[in-house]
C-alpha cells in the first residue's frame, strides 16, 4: 500500500478564510470627518518634522486597547485636552491592537478580542477598524505599532502616525513595510538599547522596495514602495537604563548627523525610560521640558502610557472581574496624572518652542 507523504503544512492544524480588506472597509468605510482627521494628523506631524510647526506632538493612551467602551471614554478625555492645548501640542491618541510578545501572553485585540484564547482574529480585525472610525469621528488622529504586516491593509487609511517596535526595528519585513505606509514612522531602538538598528531602519524605510503581500482584494501581490522620507527615532531605554538624558540624545544627534538624517527625535517616556514604573513618566517628561528650555531643538515628540485608572491588571477567568479602564499589560499613569502633567508642561514648553521654531536645522551632510 502506497502511503502519500505530507510534505507541507505538516504542522498547520487549519486554514480560516479572512474577508479581503476591501471587504472589512466596505462594511466599515472611511468617512468624510474620518478622513479629515487623519490627513490633519499626517499633514502636521509631517510639518512637525519639516520644523514648519512649532508645536511637539505627543503619543498618548493605554498601552494597548481590550475594552472599546473604556477606549472611547478616554478618546473623549484626550479630544477635550488636545483642543485646549493646541497652541503648544499636538496629541494623538495610541491605539495599539497588537502585542509582541517574548514568549506568551495576550497578543492583543485583534488576534484574541475576546481575551479568552479563541482568536476570532476575523472579529478583532472589523471591532478594531470600527473602533478606530470612531475615534477619528471624534477629531482625534490615531497612531499605532505596526506588528503585523498585513494588518495595514485593513486599517491603514486610519492612521496617523506608526511605529516599528523595539523588537522589529531590525527586520527587513518592518522596513519594507514601513516604506510604504502613508504615515510617518518612527522607529524604536533595540531592547539592548542599541540606535544603530533604528538608524538604519529610518535609512533602508527611506528607499524603494518590492516585497510580497496582499492587495485589496486580499490576493497575493508584489508590494512596490517608492520610500518614506518621514522616518525619525525614537528613544525607549534600553539594557536596563533610560537614553532620554542629556548626553544619550547627544549621542543619538551625531549618529543621525553622521548617517544624514533629519535631527528628529522622539522620546517614550515609559518603557525603560521610566523603568516600567509609570509613576516615573512625569519625571522623564520633565527632564525632556528642561532640555527644551535650555536649547535643545531636536527632540520633536513624546510618547506616554496612560490610561483611565493607574498601573496593570491580569486578565481573570470571568472577564466581569475586570476593572473599567484599567491596563492589562503594561502599566499606565492614571488620566488624571496624565492631564496634570500635560496642562504644566504647556506654558514653559509655549515659549521655548516658539523660539526655536524657523531656526534652520544642522545639515547633516556637513557633520
Amino acid at each position: 500500500m502506497t502511503h502519500t507523504l505530507q510534505m507541507e503544512n505538516v504542522n498547520v492544524g487549519g486554514f480560516d478564510l479572512m474577508p479581503s480588506p476591501e471587504d472589512v472597509k466596505h462594511r466599515l468605510p472611511l468617512t468624510p470627518a474620518a478622513a479629515r482627521t487623519v490627513i490633519t494628523g499626517r499633514e502636521t506631524i509631517e510639518r512637525i518634522l519639516d520644523r514648519k510647526d512649532p508645536r511637539m506632538f505627543v503619543i498618548v493612551g493605554p498601552c494597548s486597547i481590550h475594552d472599546p467602551a473604556a477606549g472611547l471614554d478616554y478618546a473623549g478625555r484626550l479630544k477635550r485636552l488636545a483642543e485646549d492645548l493646541a497652541d503648544t501640542f499636538f496629541l494623538l491618541m495610541r491605539i495599539y491592537f497588537e502585542k509582541p510578545r517574548t514568549a506568551t501572553g495576550w497578543k492583543g485585540f485583534i488576534n484574541d478580542p475576546r481575551m479568552d484564547d479563541s482568536f476570532h482574529i476575523e472579529e478583532g480585525m472589523q471591532k478594531a477598524r470600527e473602533f478606530l472610525l470612531r475615534v477619528a469621528e471624534l477629531g482625534l488622529p490615531a497612531a499605532t505599532e505596526a506588528l503585523d504586516p498585513i494588518a495595514p491593509q485593513y486599517l491603514g487609511d486610519l492612521i496617523s502616525w506608526t511605529a516599528i517596535g523595539a523588537r522589529t526595528s531590525e527586520s527587513q519585513t518592518h522596513r519594507e513595510m514601513s516604506s510604504g505606509l502613508s504615515t510617518p514612522v518612527g522607529f524604536k531602538n533595540g531592547t539592548d538599547g542599541d540606535i544603530e538598528a533604528a538608524v538604519n531602519a529610518i535609512r533602508s524605510a527611506s528607499l524603494p522596495h518590492s516585497f510580497l503581500g496582499i492587495n485589496p482584494q486580499g490576493r497575493s501581490a508584489v508590494v512596490r514602495t517608492r520610500g518614506n522620507r518621514y522616518g525619525h527615532i525614537v528613544l525607549r531605554g534600553g539594557a536596563e537604563r533610560p537614553n532620554y538624558d542629556t548626553v544619550s540624545v547627544s549621542l543619538v544627534e551625531q549618529t543621525l548627523a553622521r548617517a544624514k538624517l533629519p535631527l528628529n527625535i522622539v522620546v517614550d517616556c515609559s518603557h525603560a525610560n521610566s523603568y516600567k514604573r509609570p509613576e516615573l513618566q512625569p519625571l522623564v517628561m520633565r527632564d525632556v521640558v528642561h532640555q527644551i528650555r535650555q536649547g535643545n531643538r531636536s527632540i520633536v515628540g513624546l510618547m506616554i502610557e496612560s490610561f483611565i485608572e493607574a498601573g496593570n491588571q491580569p486578565i481573570p477567568a470571568d472577564l466581569a472581574q475586570l476593572r473599567y479602564g484599567c491596563s492589562v499589560t503594561d502599566a499606565c499613569l492614571d488620566w488624571a496624572t496624565t492631564e496634570r502633567v500635560l496642562r504644566e508642561a504647556r506654558g514653559p514648553l509655549h515659549d521655548a518652542l516658539a523660539a526655536r521654531h524657523g531656526e534652520p536645522q544642522s545639515d547633516p551632510a556637513a557633520a
